[in-house]
């Protein structure tokens, strides 16, 4: 009897402390060991928060959601999340609160930026909050989106590829050993071609290497030199042409006197000159006639009389 008393006892001790340890452990998780402070945020969607939601300061959990709060606001509903964390803890004024997952199945928590403001909110104050995106809706405009793309774009696309895989099929089936046919003979006129184009380039190549051959030799240190002088002597030649060119314009200049007053004399006396090459064209004419009519004039004679009878 008394042993059995002992092991309920024990049995006891073990249920006490087992309960304990379960109390003390979600007192630590859900970060209620100790004083808080009480603070609040202004929300217009609070999907997923509710009472014991965690409270994260840059990802360390210093408190927990206590109360959501229905508020109406200039005509629609918004939401009072009243949520403690630990007692002391310095949240700057210009932190931001916001509705957060921190994985796509984790659940969800209020995520506090630190702000940069050497001003620490006081306890009871308001923290800004932060909308957050709502993941499931976003998933499902995707996948919405996916749907009518794919209904749209991708059904439409694979019956054009089914009909034009279709339509390949039949002609391959219909002309394909013709095209098979002709695929050959073209490659064995290629094959054909083949060697008499390589001869070709061979030939090319020959003649371009002939030729590099021939402009190394025209290009020799000896022609090299030849053609050196004989840029020397040109630039000689075009200096003693500019010296004569020079030489030209003085005696120009100094004898353009002497050629304007020929010019001038030559000018002066033109009429007279062509009067007496008309005259002396004249006379010449004369005279050819009278050779012409007589050519004994030549010796001295006298023109012939006319015998002949007249009628």
């Amino acid at each position: 009897m008394k042993a059995s008393r002992i092991n309920y006892f024990a049995v006891g001790l073990f249920v006490i402390a087992s309960i304990v340890g379960l109390v003390v452990a979600i007192a630590v998780l859900s970060g209620r060991t100790g004083a808080t402070d009480p603070y609040y945020a202004i929300y217009r969607n609070v999907t997923g928060v509710k009472f014991g939601t965690q409270v994260m300061y840059e990802g360390y959990p210093i408190g927990q959601v206590e109360t959501v709060t229905p508020v109406p606001e200039a005509g629609r509903m918004t939401f009072r999340v009243d949520f403690a964390v630990r007692q002391g803890w310095r949240i700057p004024e210009d932190s931001v609160a916001t509705i957060a997952a921190p994985g796509l199945l984790a659940a969800i928590t209020i995520s506090i930026q630190a702000g940069q403001s050497a001003n620490a909110l006081k306890p009871g104050g308001q923290v800004k909050s932060q909308e957050a995106a709502n993941i499931m809706a976003v998933v499902s405009s995707v996948a919405g989106d996916l749907g009518q793309l794919a209904e749209q774009s991708v059904k439409p696309l694979l019956a054009n590829l089914n009909q034009v895989t279709t339509e390949v099929l039949a002609i391959l089936e219909k002309d394909g050993k013709g095209l098979v046919r002709n695929a050959a003979a073209m490659i064995e006129d290629i094959n054909a071609r083949v060697p008499v184009i390589a001869g070709n380039i061979q030939d090319f190549t020959d003649r371009m290497k002939k030729n590099s051959e021939e402009i190394s030799a025209l290009l020799s240190p000896e022609n090299r030199e030849k053609l050196e002088r004989t840029i020397v002597n040109l630039d000689k030649a075009a200096h003693e042409l500019d010296q004569l060119a020079a030489l030209s314009r003085g005696l120009v200049a100094d004898n353009r006197a002497d050629v304007r007053y020929v010019i001038e004399s030559i000018t002066r006396h033109v009429d007279s000159i062509n009067q007496n090459l008309e005259g002396a064209a004249r006379n010449m004419f004369e005279f050819s006639r009278q050779i012409r009519q007589n050519p004994g004039l030549l010796m001295g004679g006298t023109p012939p009389k006319d015998t002949a009878p007249a009628r």
